[in-house]
């Protein structure tokens, strides 16, 4: 009897080992093919630096690249002691920013004051055929949760499934071909590419011929980005926060007045703040000479701090946003931000005056 005793805990031992093991290997081999974005597609890293964040934000920013290239979140501090971070992320959707609002007040352990959202993707009904990777680099980051499944269930292609975004191994198996350094180096945590969210590009490519604007038939917004939009505004009132609806200043994509004018309209029926940042550009100081880096399409660091300088004004006037910069430890912690901003500032000036570009993008 005791020798299958022995011979019953000696397989159970076995077969629990070889479960461990084969996690282990799993998990192993999960992070190393993953993406590390540190040397293209910098922006996937966006949505997962969120949870590296210590501190509590009063002032959260979601949208797409209109807020992770255009509001200087260090900006926010040094003129208003205003603590924010950008939930921004290329292509990002109206679902996709619902979901992540979600997220957010769900992970945060106090709840912002105001939420400021972009409106640009209020244009876009469903996603494109070949938006998989944009899906990827709006949820892959953001953690395990009933709300991520709903923001899959939102976003996801008809051969999307699920499970691969809960085992990106799945997806990213054949990564194992190009496999290099940087997967090595960053295999334990992916390089930090963003300042609270805010992406730093103090390059300057002025603005010349833009696009012509496409003209469309039908200029409504659908019903699916209008459904969340609603969701989003209940979700803030539910929550006592304050929502604003901005739309950034760039020359292109073309902003029609179609647009605008139903943005403004929702605004007014919700009670909200609607700010189109078109019809400030001469009181904020902007000038598409010096202030962008890609020709108008978004703006560089020198830019998005008269952005921010801009609607912090804002948000310290009219919503009564706090100056944190008596806290000590919240000082402590943005001084040093701020720091890290100034220190890649200087060396991607250095890079410029050198060479003509910038190649350092990752904040050490």
């Amino acid at each position: 009897m005791s020798t299958r005793l022995s011979i019953n805990k000696l397989t159970i031992i076995k077969i629990v080992l070889a479960v461990f093991t084969f996690i282990f290997v799993f998990a192993v081999l999960q992070r190393l093919f993953m993406p590390k974005y540190a040397s293209y597609a910098l922006e996937g890293n966006l949505i997962g630096e969120y949870y590296n964040s210590t501190m509590d934000q009063d002032v959260v920013l979601i949208g797409d690249c209109e807020v992770y290239a255009n509001f200087s979140t260090v900006s926010f501090w040094e003129n208003y002691g205003i603590t924010s971070i950008i939930r921004g992320s290329p292509q990002q959707l109206v679902w996709h920013s619902y979901y992540l609002l979600e997220d957010t007040l769900r992970h945060a352990r106090k709840k912002p004051q105001v939420v400021v959202f972009n409106v640009m993707a209020m244009q876009y009904s469903e996603p494109a055929r070949d938006s998989e990777p944009y899906n990827r680099l709006n949820l892959d980051g953001m953690r395990l949760s009933p709300v991520k499944f709903r923001a899959f269930q939102a976003s996801h292609l008809e051969d999307e499934d699920f499970l691969s975004y809960v085992f990106p191994l799945f997806r990213f198996k054949e990564n194992w071909k190009e496999l290099n350094s940087e997967d090595i180096r960053f295999f334990l945590q992916n390089p930090q590419v963003s300042l609270n969210g805010f992406m730093v590009r103090s390059d300057t490519q002025p603005a010349g011929m833009t696009p012509h604007p496409i003209l469309r038939g039908n200029y409504d917004f659908g019903e699916k980005p209008m459904y969340y939009l609603e969701k989003m505004t209940q979700l803030a009132r539910e929550n006592d926060i304050g929502l604003i609806l901005i739309k950034a200043p760039v020359l292109w994509p073309h902003w029609f007045d179609e647009w605008d004018e139903q943005i403004a309209q929702f605004a007014a029926q919700n009670d909200l703040l609607y700010i189109n940042f078109y019809e400030h550009v001469d009181e904020i100081g902007l000038d598409w000479e010096k202030h962008t880096f890609n020709a108008g399409l978004h703006l560089n660091a020198f830019g998005a701090e008269l952005m921010a300088k801009y609607l912090g004004g804002v948000l310290a006037n009219e919503y009564n946003i706090p100056d944190r910069r008596s806290d000590f430890y919240i000082a402590q912690h943005w001084n040093e931000m701020t720091q890290q901003y100034y220190r890649l500032i200087g060396i991607q000036q250095e890079e410029i005056s050198e060479t003509g570009k910038i190649s350092s993008f990752l904040i050490d």
